[in-house]
């Protein structure tokens, strides 16, 4: 074969793989022959195999799972593993979207990427971010992975990272999917299995709703079970007493090791009237149980070896299991209880929490069906490559059900074993099956460490301060420059009082202009008729909330408390702002009366507080009306730049450390011009926030980020600051990034 050499290699690479039939390695005859091929390629392969070029890289790679002997402690959970096999750089192109003519290197041995890998046959990875840089630096220059790097990004961080084992949030997940293992074993015969769980039944409280219904009217034991409904065992409306008995004996009985969880925050639940995800024997398809057992055993092998054949696999089996009476949205939770770390379920909060907060439309089939396994596939393949995002809301499956219910989650009722033993007979309900719940939400605890820890650059008597006059007045605001941190600031504060981080009980706003009492407090709304209702604002709707839970505190925060006309925006209610006046004694009629007509007297419960913002380098804004300041106790931020915020920098934001000393420099010798200014003050000082990285900066990317900033977020600051005077901008401009 004749080859020909390409000094200046295009920066595309490709990393395929190399087996037909997923069993016949064609790696030794690739290196032999001098070419890479693919065995009956879809359309789209073809078009990527046409879209090599000659001088690009490319890598031989199996992608696969493991859980032992692994350079890190994994934690008993599957990792991804790709091998590379051999590298070489693409020569010709023959254009048949079927092969390439390769210039291959010897072949070194495999060498073994952890965590970041792709399954398909064909990946094509271009650098430019970070951990494509580092593949690419991995598999052509011979250049070690930094495991220590990839195992606590967000999306790994839970299972792998170095976080101590007690501050993990999800280890039940460990004891879930080594049940979900072990059922694999049963999938072809269940009788042992429906046996032993009789047995338990017979010994332990909860199990007696596992009753069947058969054609010729009798009713005993039921003879066969999917392993959803085995797992359903331990995940229904009990105590969770109960449910670790239930979870301890099926463990022993199939042969888990793992421990029980000593919790089980956040998990899906089913719902006691139906915990089974098939009907009754006398109404019961002859397939059902059997459809089920398909895609959980179709689940585990996608779970395994993601590729186009055992996707194709699982989406025929998961259409035919959802076509099964009683299971509907649960399908999805039972797949997540078997493999949480790589289904997500789609119970109706979660599906709430994906279309509301995290702009996910999950559609569904018919009228309230399931989404088909495309779009189920097509989701979690989506939000897999969100999770990766470090400002993303959620960065797992078990961290989106947990977000989800803390949302806004519905209660459970607890039922007792001979509850749900009284209720079983709902099972046959002609009705559509109701949909899973979830949980109880787990208390997160937040105190002024958390706040410290997060990232202030305050000292902790200053924190301490702010919430003792937070608690003394009620209502606080934090005032300063531009970039101090107030709102973030004011959320934290607001966990940090109530002693947990639950963002139900905080409502945020933000004032403006146009802002009305209507809006806030209460007033006329249009309706979907056309007509006029009543309809309470945020505030109103604060102060319900918190007269309901007399013991919990909530905060109302609002963002730039001066913007709006506060006096009309508060109405009567202003005058109930005070401390002293939060009784029902103090209480007051409101404009407007209460949707049914009446007017009843409102009062400011003492478990509401109001934390504002307020920035007081802004031209356009009046001055803070005086009753407002009399109910208020007011905080100046200022910019700190310190030891606190270059050790923060440095070790959670990747700026170079022999370069942040002079970042400190050069912000503090522009903040001393611009307190100088007669024409300025403090109050137009430029704060932390503008030097403090959003996100992980890339190795040696530290000056090019500080131009940026500088380029596109202080130097216009500071065109509107000397809008009278350019020259002077410019020079200061030109001072913050000079021999940079």
């Amino acid at each position: 074969m004749t080859t020909q050499t390409h000094p200046n290699p295009s920066t595309t690479t490709w990393f395929v793989g190399a087996s037909f039939g997923h069993t016949d390695d064609q790696t030794a005859r690739f290196l032999k022959d001098g070419i890479w091929e693919i065995l009956t390629p879809t359309e789209k392969e073809r078009a990527l195999v046409r879209a090599m070029q000659p001088g690009e890289r490319i890598a031989i790679k199996a992608a696969y799972v493991r859980k032992n002997g692994l350079p890190f402690d994994g934690r008993g959970h599957s990792v991804s593993v790709m091998g590379i096999k051999a590298v070489g750089t693409i020569v010709h192109n023959p254009q048949d979207g079927e092969r390439v003519q390769v210039q291959w290197r010897p072949a070194e041995g495999v060498r073994e990427w952890y965590f970041y890998t792709y399954r398909s046959t064909i990946w094509r990875v271009l650098p430019g971010d970070w951990m494509n840089d580092a593949l690419i630096a991995f598999a052509f220059d011979q250049q070690p992975q930094d495991i220590e790097r990839f195992r606590n990004e967000p999306y790994w961080r839970e299972r792998f990272g170095t976080i101590a084992p007690d501050k993990l949030r999800f280890p039940w997940t460990r004891f879930y999917e080594a049940v979900a293992e072990k059922l694999l074993d049963y999938a072809n015969d269940r009788s042992p299995l429906i046996e032993g769980i009789h047995q338990i039944a017979a010994r332990v409280p909860g199990l007696g709703y596992l009753q069947d219904k058969f054609a010729d009217g009798s009713v005993g034991p039921l003879q066969d079970i999917c392993p959803f409904t085995v797992m359903g065992t331990f995940n229904r409306g009990l105590t969770d007493a109960n449910r670790k008995v239930i979870a301890g004996e099926l463990a022993k009985l199939i042969g888990v090791t793992v421990p029980v969880p000593p919790s089980f925050e956040g998990i899906p639940i089913l719902n006691n009237q139906r915990s089974w995800f098939f009907r009754y024997a006398d109404k019961r398809g002859a397939g059902d149980i059997d459809a089920l057992w398909r895609v959980f055993v179709a689940g585990h092998a996608l779970v395994e070896d993601d590729q186009p054949e055992t996707r194709e696999a699982f989406i025929q089996a998961y259409d035919v299991a959802t076509q099964v009476w009683g299971v509907a949205w649960n399908l999805s939770a039972g797949l997540y209880w078997a493999h949480p770390w790589d289904f997500p379920t789609l119970d109706s909060q979660s599906r709430h929490y994906l279309n509301k907060r995290l702009g996910f439309n999950v559609p569904v089939s018919g009228q309230q069906g399931p989404c088909d396994a495309a779009t189920y596939l097509k989701l979690m393949d989506d939000l897999c490559a969100r999770f990766s995002e470090s400002d993303y809301p959620v960065h797992s499956f078990p961290e989106l059900s947990l977000e989800s219910w803390k949302y806004e989650g519905p209660s459970v009722e607890v039922m007792s074993p001979e509850g749900a033993h009284d209720h079983a007979g709902e099972q046959d309900s002609d009705e559509a099956p109701p949909d899973t719940v979830q949980a109880a939400s787990p208390i997160v605890p937040y105190s002024v460490d958390d706040i410290l820890n997060d990232g202030c650059f305050l000292e902790r008597a200053e924190l301490d301060l702010l919430i003792d006059r937070l608690r003394a007045k009620k209502n606080l605001i934090l005032q300063g420059p531009p970039g101090t941190g107030k709102t973030w600031l004011a959320k934290r504060l607001a966990f940090a009082l109530m002693g947990e981080k639950d963002p139900n009980r905080i409502r945020a706003v933000q004032f403006h202009p146009n802002l009305s009492y209507e809006d806030f407090v209460r007033g006329w709304r249009p309706t979907g008729d056309g007509k006029l209702a009543l309809a309470d604002g945020v505030f109103m709707e604060a102060i319900i909330a918190a007269r309901k839970a007399p013991s919990a505190k909530f905060v109302v925060v609002i963002e730039e408390i001066n913007r709006g006309n506060p006096a009309q925006i508060f109405g009567e209610l202003l005058t109930l702002l005070e401390a002293g006046k939060r009784t029902p004694s103090e209480a007051l009629e409101l404009c407007y009366p209460d949707a049914d007509g009446k007017r009843r007297p409102v009062h400011i419960p003492e478990n509401l507080y109001v934390i504002g913002t307020m920035n007081i380098a802004d031209r356009s804004l009046a001055l803070v009306d005086l009753a407002l300041r009399r109910r208020f106790a007011f905080v100046g931020l200022e910019p700190r730049l310190g030891a606190a915020w270059r050790n923060w920098v440095v070790e959670a934001c990747g700026v170079e450390s022999a370069l942040v000393a002079d970042i400190e420099h050069r912000i503090s010798e522009l903040n001393d011009t611009i307190a100088a200014d007669a024409r300025l003050g403090k109050q137009f000082q430029i704060g932390h926030s503008y030097v403090t990285p959003a996100h992980r900066l890339e190795p040696g990317d530290t000056r090019m980020w500080f131009r940026q900033v500088v380029a596109t977020e202080i130097g216009p600051l500071l065109d509107e600051y000397w809008f009278d005077a350019p020259a002077e901008a410019e020079q200061a401009m030109a001072r913050l990034i000079q021999g940079w």
